[in-house]
């Protein structure tokens, strides 16, 4: 974080709230940068939500070359099988409602009718799943959405 403050309760505080560091203007940009790099040190690799590789099943995802393998072999997603895909694995075991997947994967802000979700998720199954007659990553909850079991 970087603020304006340099008391200590302002520092404190902002580390309390969930701030992984504080520097207070002015500032040494030798030390910002310096800062920065004991951080990205000490960062998982990949850095990003789910990491880099994420494996389930027969299938292996590297998010970081938005690649997806199937037993070895590539699988061709879509752009937006992809992002769904991924948040799908950003939120496993949640049950996720088609609004909610249409306002996050889409960018959708009302409520509009349509099945573009059940659609590609009935994709993400045809090329993922062993069966897709009988999924065993991405569940269909009645009523309420879908889960992401990988």
């Amino acid at each position: 974080m970087l603020g304006t403050h340099s008391r200590t309760i302002d520092k404190v505080l902002a580390l309390k709230i969930g701030a992984d560091d504080y520097i207070a203007k002015p500032f040494d940009t030798e030390e910002l940068l310096a800062r920065i790099e004991a951080h990205l040190r000490r960062a998982p690799s990949g850095g990003g939500a789910p990491g880099a590789l994420y494996q389930f099943g027969a299938i292996r995802v590297d998010f970081r070359r938005a690649e997806v393998f199937r037993q070895g072999t590539p699988v061709s997603l879509s752009a937006r099988e992809f992002q769904l895909l991924k948040y799908f694995v950003e939120h496993r075991g949640a049950t996720l409602s088609r609004r909610e997947l249409l306002k996050e994967v889409w960018g959708y802000s009302g409520a509009p009718s349509t099945r573009t979700v059940d659609v590609h998720v009935f994709t993400l199954r045809r090329k993922l799943e062993a069966d897709p007659s009988q999924p065993q990553f991405f569940q269909t909850i009645i009523r309420l959405g879908y889960k992401f079991l990988g």
